[in-house]
């Protein structure tokens, strides 16, 4: 076991307490890494409330990035010291959604124990297979994506859930063609990605919708082409302006709020597609008329992680990244220590920040 300093949940709601906990060597499979950098996910504060229930005490942060420190056996695919991204994307490789090109779906259970323990050896649970409010994690094999050597690892980190889970809702889930229309609400870090992903895949117009003037200015830095505010009585009469009546071929929702996704549909063409991102907390209910849907022939689908398969999705996310197609440094709104992680928590639930990250070194 070693010692590493970690933000350990103890309570839902509370702030996290900065300890000292151990960390068990890799097994089987595993791969220990040193992180560099951890950027806080809206995610990880709905598990910090008990939004989505869990066990405690826990460590959470699931996008992440460092270097391999140590390797358990039969692992073969990197070497220590390689840069990596780590995501909670844990695949076996043999279940039906594995085989079928669906990681993020893996029906198989974790084999092994958590590797969180306290000094008197208590279990701390790894929040989504990572827990990454560490200076170290030990996760599969699976959950790691190789970057070169000279990507910033706080800037790579935000690969591994906020930009695939953006880009990949419209091109892996939405499958957006050339010419269609996308409206994303919620110009936060993954509305803004959804909106990369959007021009990135050639949709014709990219309408952002938020509640603040200046996140939606801030939209158009990353390629919407028009905005509109979600306070206005009936904002998708403003879409039916913009798009001469059509309406729009996929409406991304990327905020985990009820109302939104109860008015969602009103920005659907015929044939449209709402991608449910945003998720709200476990039991809360949304409302819709059924007949609408199916007279229209429109569909709800959910995205979970933008469908990523990360041997696929990260090199070629890497590359847009160095030929200037994708915006990742600007993402990030600012850096802080572990030590300032209470901080940071706050600063991001005020909704401002576009990605807080924490650096360990």
């Amino acid at each position: 076991m070693q010692k590493i300093r970690a933000a350990v949940c103890h309570s839902f709601g509370d702030p996290l307490k900065i300890e000292t906990i151990n960390i068990r060597p890799p097994g089987p499979g595993e791969v220990e890494v040193s992180l560099t950098a951890c950027a806080i996910c809206h995610s990880d504060i709905s598990f910090m409330d008990g939004g989505w229930g869990g066990t405690l005490p826990a460590v959470y942060g699931h996008e992440a990035a460092g270097h391999i420190s140590a390797m358990g056996p039969g692992v073969t695919r990197f070497e220590t010291g390689t840069p990596v991204l780590v995501t909670l994307i844990r695949a076996c490789g043999h279940c039906a959604p594995c085989a079928t090109g669906a990681p993020v779906a893996c029906d198989a259970p974790p084999d092994t124990g958590g590797p969180l323990r306290s000094d008197t050896d208590a279990e701390i649970a790894a929040g989504m297979y990572c827990g990454a409010f560490a200076e170290k994690v030990v996760v599969h094999e699976s959950q790691l994506a190789q970057l070169p050597e000279d990507m910033p690892l706080d800037t790579a980190s935000l690969l591994s859930c906020g930009v695939i889970t953006g880009a990949g809702a419209v091109i892996n889930t939405a499958k957006v063609r050339p010419g269609q229309t996308v409206v994303v609400i919620g110009a936060g870090g993954v509305g803004l990605n959804a909106i990369q992903g959007a021009h990135i895949a050639g949709a014709a117009r990219i309408v952002a919708v938020d509640m603040l003037p200046e996140k939606l200015e801030a939209a158009k830095e990353f390629g919407a082409t028009d905005g509109i505010l979600a306070t206005d009585p009936a904002p998708w009469d403003r879409l039916k302006e913009i798009t001469g009546g059509r309406l729009a071929d996929a409406v991304l929702v990327t905020v985990g709020a009820v109302p939104v996704y109860e008015t969602a549909p009103n920005y659907l063409a015929t044939g449209g597609q709402m991608i449910m991102v945003g998720m709200p907390h476990s039991g809360a209910m949304a409302q819709y008329e059924p007949v609408m849907i199916a007279a229209l022939g429109q569909a709800m689908v959910g995205s979970k992680m933008g469908d990523t398969v990360l041997a696929r999705d990260i090199p070629w996310m890497i590359d847009l990244y160095k030929q200037g197609r994708l915006k990742l440094d600007e993402l990030i709104s600012a850096r802080w220590s572990l030590d300032q992680i209470n901080e940071a928590i706050a600063d991001t639930r005020q909704g401002a920040a576009r990605r807080n990250v924490i650096v360990f070194k």
